[in-house]
Formats: structure tokens, C-alpha cells, sequence
């Protein structure tokens, strides 16, 4: 299981990311405001692809959000999909914003 990271400044804006031997190899790009985590972005590096990274930044940044009582909105392509299939694992988290 890889490692993932959160970097966060003190404007809400941040990224979830993994390294390998010091180099990151994927990141999913973030912003929390006024108790919403907002996902933009998920990429992985092609040489990383197929390794179950995005799923672990997924992992990490669900974790997060139930652990400080923040809702996610999904902007980004790939965590939508995710909540999308599972909505059961996410109803909990899942807001459009509205």
C-alpha cells in the first residue's frame, strides 16, 4: 500500500500525493472551504499507471473528509465515477454544492 500524503496551506488548497524513491507519482488536487473538500484533479504518471494509485489517493482523501466532518464535491472526472458506482460508500459525503 502506498504511502499518500496531504499538503495543505493555510487558504484550504492542497494535494493528496504519493512519491516513489522521491519523485510523485500521482496527486489529486484539492480545496476545502467552508466545510467542502472539492476535488479537482486525480493523475497518476504513466510509468505508475495500473497500480492502484488513484484509488489509494481516493482512500485517503475519503478518510480525511469523514475524519474532519467535511462533505466532498466531486469536480473531478475520476472521483465522480468513484461516487458515482458506489453511491452506498459515499451517501455520507456526496454533495453537489447546492
Amino acid at each position: 500500500m502506498a504511502e499518500v500524503k496531504l499538503n495543505l496551506d493555510n487558504n484550504g488548497n492542497g494535494v493528496f500525493f504519493i512519491l516513489d524513491g522521491g519523485e510523485q507519482v500521482a496527486e489529486m488536487v484539492i480545496r476545502i472551504a467552508d466545510q467542502t473538500l472539492i476535488v479537482f484533479h486525480t493523475e497518476v504518471a504513466p510509468a505508475a499507471e495500473g497500480k492502484g494509485l488513484a484509488k489509494e489517493l481516493l482512500a485517503a482523501m475519503v478518510a480525511y473528509a469523514r475524519q474532519k466532518s467535511l462533505k466532498v464535491m466531486p469536480l473531478c472526472p475520476y472521483v465522480h465515477a468513484q461516487f458515482k458506482r458506489n453511491p452506498e460508500a459515499y451517501a455520507d459525503l456526496w454533495t453537489s454544492g447546492d
